[in-house]
């Protein structure tokens, strides 16, 4: 049973479910070289993949808006594989804080 896109709850666990994750692209060798780039359309949003002068691959979100400027997006090569995550919340590592710990001197009753 396929799903209609205009089906509401359709878009809202594509935007928080799958959008969330991390989604394969292509592999490395599709953009050599410097310069190069790709255009993917990851869950409807369109995305460009470029190699840039250091050799780094970056990706893009284009947006709809006219002069929009667009957006970077989290982007990783892992075994030759280019992946995005259009997730634009913050995920940066967070140390949780820690209570100092307590250290209890007791007798046992035996003793």
């Amino acid at each position: 049973m396929t799903t209609p896109p205009d089906d509401r709850s359709f878009r809202r666990e594509m935007a928080t479910a799958y959008r969330s994750g991390w989604h394969f692209i292509d592999l490395v060798t599709a953009i050599p070289h410097s310069g190069d780039s790709l255009m993917v359309t990851v869950f409807g949003e369109p995305v460009v993949v470029t190699r840039d002068e250091d050799e780094d691959v970056r990706a893009y979100r284009c947006l709809r808006k006219p002069r929009g400027a667009p957006q970077p997006v989290r982007c990783a090569i892992r075994y030759g594989m280019i992946f995005v995550n259009l997730d634009q919340r913050d995920h940066r590592l967070v140390e949780p804080e820690t209570a100092p710990v307590k250290t209890i001197s007791a007798t046992p009753r035996s003793a």
